[in-house]
């Protein structure tokens, strides 16, 4: 209990200010699609399936003149697999729209694995472990394509190295074949593995 001493001689109403409400971060919305969007259409052949998989990826262009990817689609002759193409279909397109970083939805797919076994990618791409992650290279190679995924860049010794090696398979007579990943005819047996002289990619990792 609180004590007065001495005699009270005036009062006043203290109103109590009260604290600011924290300001909620603006709601982004979702990109619109366009009326006309331009694409690509990927074939994805997998060896163990009879019909081969298109995967059609649309652009939308942002105000920077930069590509972005609005959407997705999967088709295939095979009804079998109608229900989970269509539901990653509507999946990753709704992703795409969004206004954030979909990086982490690539690595998710790639990271997926078919229990009975993966395929080998075309002209010596090396093991995949699942459709969906094949899926998830494509809409890799395409966001390299446009621009929105940068390529790391080679360092110094890497450039040396890989020229070297260049120069004495020419000097050998020694023809690239096509590379996987930047798709230059610069693929040669170096070192024991099928290595990339553009690149650096290699089937041995």
């Amino acid at each position: 209990m609180l004590k007065i001493d001495q005699k009270i001689v005036s009062q006043r109403i203290v109103e109590e200010t009260p604290a600011p409400k924290e300001q909620e971060p603006a709601r982004l919305e979702p990109y619109t699609r366009p009326r006309v969007v331009e694409g690509r259409t990927y074939k994805l052949k997998i060896p163990t399936q009879e019909n081969a998989l298109y995967v059609t990826i649309n652009d939308v262009v942002m105000d920077d003149g930069t590509r972005r990817p609005i959407e997705i689609f999967l088709n295939s002759k095979n009804m079998q697999n109608f229900q989970w193409i269509t539901a990653l279909t509507r999946l990753v397109s709704s992703i795409f729209r969004q206004p954030l970083d979909f990086a982490f939805m690539i690595e998710e797919l790639k990271s997926v694995f078919d229990p009975t076994g993966g395929h080998f990618l075309p002209n010596g791409g090396g093991l995949c472990p699942s459709v969906v992650a094949n899926i998830g290279l494509i809409i890799e190679d395409h966001c390299k394509h446009i621009g929105l995924i940068e390529t790391p860049e080679l360092d110094d010794s890497t450039k040396a190295h890989l020229e070297k090696k260049a120069e004495q398979a020419k000097e050998q007579g020694v023809k690239g074949t096509k590379c996987p990943k930047c798709g230059e005819m610069a693929m040669v047996r170096m070192d024991n593995c099928e290595t990339c002289l553009s690149c650096a990619w290699s089937k041995c990792g």
